[in-house]
């Protein structure tokens, strides 16, 4: 058979069908990257927040017009949306060949192997490691799925479950495998990576497994998202900064700066809390990276509880962070409470904060000028080659432009040059990093 995948949403996502095609190439199935020459095409799809949602429906519709030019090409939408709206796709979109919901990939590849097209069951968000495709020299490797938390906006646990955890050693065996392909970068992810190894009776907790990470052997870099600030503490902090392959970045979506929004979402900490433990980050170590989310316009929002989180977020001086509207979504305790912002002032608020953001980027990302630098060498040009930094995570970060270098899948030093407010320029200094 050939198929064809298409990967949205997040980054688990990445890492499922990574899986997924490992297993089906395995088999002796090929991958092909048009649709056109395809048997089948894969869709794995999103259902967090309205723009991911209609992102998905727009390319069923547009993956089912492939159709007309290869009649035989069957279409198959998986994942997030298909385990939340099942009943109302199958009902709607009646051309879709099959629709299945949150598998592991193993058992996504054995229903397609058995032609059982349409499929819902309880999420099965976590699985062992059997094979996987490695991309180039950055692979994310998901340590866990589904959360615990409660908060009033978000949608995940009504269709990923519970927070559930991978074995470490499935998790050492995907790593190990990546890094003798080449992988030079190790992202892992999770919905809340520091509730892994909770649910488990491993006796071994995120700390824990960093700790067995470190310890293989291979020049490459550990790199983790997703900490729920809840449960960032010393400890943590203090294994991350210690253990030399963990790079050190900190992923800590703190959603709001003001103490009656972040009530209202049903966040533990105050933003007092907040302060603290991210200046204590930077205390203990000034060169750590600090990425954030932010969510403006949710129920409560005002102008005063908007200019709380722009001096939050000037007082921490985050180096990297992403923000986006509130999403009004059924199954979520602030469903049903009145919306105080219109999208367009709430539009207007995030163009705003990231404009402030990019001051901030641009001043901190300026301390590297002239500083020497580890780069992973990511894709090479005619005339100059794209890396990164330990400051700058794969896909949402910036890129280090390297010119007169054309090699791939090494590190280097490199003397940063020019600073921008997301990437920075530099030359390379020698090939031993």
């Amino acid at each position: 058979m050939k198929f064809g995948v298409l990967s949205l949403g997040c980054s688990k996502n990445m890492a499922d069908m990574d899986n997924f095609m490992g297993i089906m190439t395995g088999r002796g199935h090929e991958i092909v990257n048009d649709a056109l020459i395809a048997d089948l095409l894969v869709i794995d799809t999103c259902g967090f927040i309205d723009d991911a949602k209609r992102e998905s429906v727009e390319e069923i519709f547009k993956s089912l017009s492939f159709k007309a030019k290869n009649p035989g090409l069957k279409i198959l939408a998986v994942g997030c949306l298909v385990q939340r709206y099942f009943e109302e796709l199958k009902s709607e979109i009646i051309e879709i060949d099959g629709l299945i919901g949150v598998t592991s990939p193993m058992t996504l590849a054995d229903l397609i192997e058995r032609g059982e097209f349409f499929y819902l069951r309880e999420p099965e968000v976590v699985y062992d490691y059997s094979n996987r495709v490695a991309g180039k020299y950055s692979a994310y490797v998901k340590i866990g799925d589904g959360c615990n938390r409660d908060c009033a906006f978000c949608s995940i646990p009504n269709f990923k479950g519970k927070s559930v955890s991978r074995a470490s050693e499935s998790v050492v065996k995907e790593t190990l495998s990546l890094v003798k392909k080449g992988v030079k970068e190790v992202v892992l992810v999770s919905q809340d990576s520091t509730q892994y190894g909770r649910d488990l009776n491993e006796g071994i907790d995120l700390k824990g497994l960093l700790r067995k990470l470190n310890d293989l052997e291979g020049d490459f870099w550990i790199r983790l998202l997703y900490l729920h600030p809840d449960h960032v503490d010393d400890a943590l902090v203090d294994t991350i900064i210690s253990l030399p392959k963990v790079v050190d970045y900190f992923d800590v979506p703190v959603q709001s700066g003001s103490d009656k929004i972040l009530k209202r979402m049903g966040r533990s900490r105050n933003s007092g809390e907040l302060l603290e433990m991210l200046l204590g980050i930077r205390q203990k170590a000034p060169h750590a990276i600090l990425r954030t989310t932010v969510m403006v316009g949710f129920p409560g929002e005002s102008e005063d509880t908007f200019d709380e989180t722009l001096d939050f977020v000037r007082t921490v001086e985050f180096d990297r962070l992403g923000g986006f509207v509130y999403s009004r979504e059924e199954g979520t305790k602030a469903f049903d409470q009145k919306q105080t912002v219109g999208k367009d002032c709430a539009k207007q608020m995030l163009e705003t904060l990231l404009e402030e953001q990019d001051t901030i980027s641009a001043e901190r990302l300026s301390h590297f000028k002239g500083k020497v630098m580890t780069v992973l060498l990511e894709e090479s040009g005619a005339s100059y080659t794209l890396g990164r930094a330990y400051n700058s995570a794969p896909e949402v970060d910036g890129v280090v432009v390297l010119k007169g270098h054309n090699e791939e899948g090494v590190f280097l030093k490199a003397r940063i040059t020019e600073t921008y407010e997301h990437d920075m320029e530099g030359v390379v200094l020698d090939e031993l990093a």
